[in-house]
């Protein structure tokens, strides 16, 4: 079984906003300002619509086979729709199981939005079962489908009155959840240039998102004692392997 536990980071969509709303006369700082003001006054929240968040990063935890990594798509300034291509293309070579903490409310109809917006192909991913019968009764789109598990969803028993942060969950779980940044920082930080920062804060989201997986595997059966120790061994020793500061400070945070 391939898995990717997955997570994108975002910035507003300047020039999007400067199509929508004629901003043309502003620089991206101010036309962004100008976007989230738009959005409290319409809301009062600054919360953009999803088609307006721009793609900056997208983090993965995979096990493919029996190796498990941690990979990001993006450089800082990298082109977005070759991100999200790179992304669907590596659904449509490996047909993982995906999966996130509010993928389907978040994650994935942004994804789709800007896939549309740069005219990409995503066919395996759009699969529900017209040219292969496999995916007729287990495919990324139904909510109550595990080709796609998102654990904030199907934890909350697809109420919304019961959702809880990833980070409030991991960190009750003994796992590290958010160290030293949050969603509010990651604008911030890719306007000062601090792409790594944001990388790195996007890999945690998703090995939190991994390690939450293993948990519910072995909540539903899937995986007893000695296989959840197992599972969780194999992370731990591709992220000492990795000798990359910021999953060693993950694995330092690590008690659960």
């Amino acid at each position: 079984m391939n898995v990717f536990a997955f997570d994108i980071e975002t910035v507003p969509d300047v020039a999007g906003g400067r199509r929508l709303h004629g901003l043309d006369g502003l620089d991206d700082h101010d036309a962004a300002e100008a976007l989230l003001a738009m959005r409290r006054e319409e809301t009062g929240s600054d919360f953009l619509r999803l088609p307006l968040h721009r793609v900056v990063v997208i983090s993965v935890a995979a096990l493919i086979g029996d190796r498990f990594t941690v990979f990001s798509l993006g450089e800082g300034g990298d082109d977005e729709a070759r991100l999200i291509d790179r992304f669907f293309d590596g659904i449509e070579r490996y047909v993982p199981r995906l999966i996130s903490w509010n993928g389907g409310g978040f994650d994935l109809p942004v994804l789709h939005y800007r896939a549309l917006m740069h005219g990409l192909s995503a066919p395996r991913y759009w699969e529900t079962g017209a040219t292969d019968r496999d995916f007729r009764f287990n495919n990324y789109h139904n909510r109550f489908h595990d080709r796609h598990t998102d654990l904030m969803d199907v934890l909350a028993g697809y109420s919304g009155r019961a959702v809880a942060p990833l980070d409030q969950v991991a960190t009750l779980c003994g796992l590290p959840g958010k160290l030293g940044m949050s969603g509010a920082d990651v604008r911030h930080q890719i306007d000062a240039g601090h792409f790594a920062a944001v990388r790195d804060y996007c890999e945690h989201d998703v090995l939190n998102t991994y390690l939450l997986w293993l948990r519910f595997r072995r909540l539903r059966g899937e995986l007893d004692a000695t296989d959840y120790d197992r599972e969780c061994a194999r992370v731990r020793e591709a992220l000492t392997e990795a000798d990359k500061p910021h999953l060693e400070q993950f694995l330092n945070a690590w008690t659960g």
